[in-house]
């Protein structure tokens, strides 16, 4: 019997770890106040949370075994999203090291774009580009571009900073590894690889019209661009092969996961061996060639860490017993309200947090509903600027402009965006039976 089911909520360490887990959330919440980074506080909890567990069983006399065991599926659940993210990761910083982004970059502001039409530019490749990317590594990169593109007009910077947030979050909500909670729920098993992409009518629709409503506030006119002055970049020997190798990698992480039942990251390792030889055979032919290692150490590990930690700490409360009542709380008002509420709740807490205390409830829902906490999860995150891991890299990429505040004015649009998702997912889902 899982020792979960002895409620130690009640106990002194089910206490003591409830307090530790909200202080160090409002530090997470709060990490641009006290300039703490997320990381910290969420690694400091997930670790110590468990360590209380530990010195709980010991004074009482209590078997550890239970402890054991949920510690150990816990850190095969970590780790499948730990490497995979990180192999993702290495792949990008490669692209952005062989300056392709760069190049994009170029391609986008020369060319005498509006202010409109690269709003909605940067929108649509964040929608398109976070599905295969994650939703974190596409707005950090798309975020770059936009402050490039114009570095004192600030409302064209905070509509557009806000179109990619959403983008990327309603992209990624369609695609299994397209964010962190759809990459959660495709681990546990809780959708095949075809089942996310039945999301991608209520996605797009969402992002359309908060776009739609966005774009009215983007001033009219063009960025400044003196060709003159502005230096063309080239593409690094070998950057379209780290293109077409970082896509192949995404295959096989998918057909092997799907087909050959290994886990996603099995297959990303294997990319990153591949990608690693292509680095050997530049090296060799004497090309300017580039070193893994090397781009690994720009890898966001912060983000990593704090992973590590949420997830952890969120496994803590599991152990506890905590998780039962949002068990009960689905029981009670029924998975349509309860998963359309997370949406709301996701973006106060993150929706990390909220979708592995989810998974790790584990109501009976069908496909439908779990298809549906996915997207609320996933979207619901753009209500608030920090309520998604999207969000708050933005907030640093694009610091005093992309703000809480500025933000707030315009959720009204994103509010709209979401409300009409839910409307899309039911029409499709429980209407027409399509998914």
């Amino acid at each position: 019997m899982h020792e979960a089911t002895f409620h130690l909520t009640t106990t002194w360490v089910g206490i003591i770890d409830l307090a530790v887990f909200i202080i160090a959330y409002y530090f997470i919440a709060t990490e641009e106040k006290y300039e703490i980074n997320k990381a910290k506080p969420a690694l400091f909890a997930g670790t110590f949370m468990f360590m209380l567990i530990g010195i709980f069983f010991t004074l009482n006399h209590l078997d550890p075994t239970p402890m054991h065991e949920e510690m150990e599926k816990l850190i095969l659940e970590i780790a499948e999203i730990f490497f995979f993210l990180f192999v993702a990761m290495t792949f990008i910083e490669t692209l952005i090291e062989r300056r392709v982004f760069d190049v994009l970059k170029y391609k986008l502001v020369s060319r005498g774009y509006s202010y409109k039409k690269l709003f909605w530019l940067t929108g649509l490749l964040a929608f398109f580009i976070s599905p295969v990317a994650d939703n974190l590594t596409t707005a950090l990169i798309l975020s770059t571009v936009l402050y490039t593109i114009d570095k004192t007009n600030k409302d064209f910077l905070v509509a557009g900073a806000i179109n990619i947030v959403v983008a990327a979050n309603a992209g990624g909500a369609w695609s299994p590894f397209g964010d962190i909670t759809t990459l959660m729920a495709w681990t546990a098993g809780k959708g095949e690889f075809v089942d996310f992409l039945f999301l991608f009518v209520p996605s797009i629709g969402s992002w359309l019209l908060t776009g739609w409503l966005l774009s009215r506030y983007v001033p009219k006119g063009e960025p400044h661009f003196n060709v003159e002055t502005e230096e063309v970049p080239k593409m690094k020997e070998g950057g379209k092969a780290v293109i077409w190798l970082g896509a192949f990698t995404i295959t096989i992480a998918v057909l092997g996961h799907q087909f050959f039942h290994f886990p996603a990251m099995w297959g990303m390792m294997f990319g990153l061996s591949l990608l690693k030889l292509h680095s050997y055979k530049l090296q060799r032919s004497g090309a300017e060639g580039y070193d893994v290692y090397v781009n690994m150490k720009k890898v966001e590990n912060d983000t990593l860490l704090f992973f590590f930690g949420i997830l952890s700490a969120v496994g803590a409360l599991h152990f506890l017993g905590y998780l039962e009542y949002v068990h009960n709380l689905y029981n009670i008002i029924g998975p349509t309200a309860a998963n359309i509420g997370v949406g709301f709740i996701s973006a106060v807490i993150d929706n990390v947090p909220v979708m592995s205390a989810i998974l790790k409830a584990s109501p009976q829902m069908g496909i439908d509903q779990w298809m549906l906490v996915t997207l609320t999860a996933g979207i619901g995150g753009s209500l608030i600027s920090f309520g998604s891991a999207a969000g708050v890299g933005v907030m640093g990429r694009l610091r005093g402009i992309y703000t809480f505040n500025s933000h707030i004015k315009l959720a009204w649009t994103v509010l709209a965006g979401y409300a009409l998702a839910m409307v899309l997912w039911y029409i499709q889902f429980e209407i027409m039976g399509l998914y």
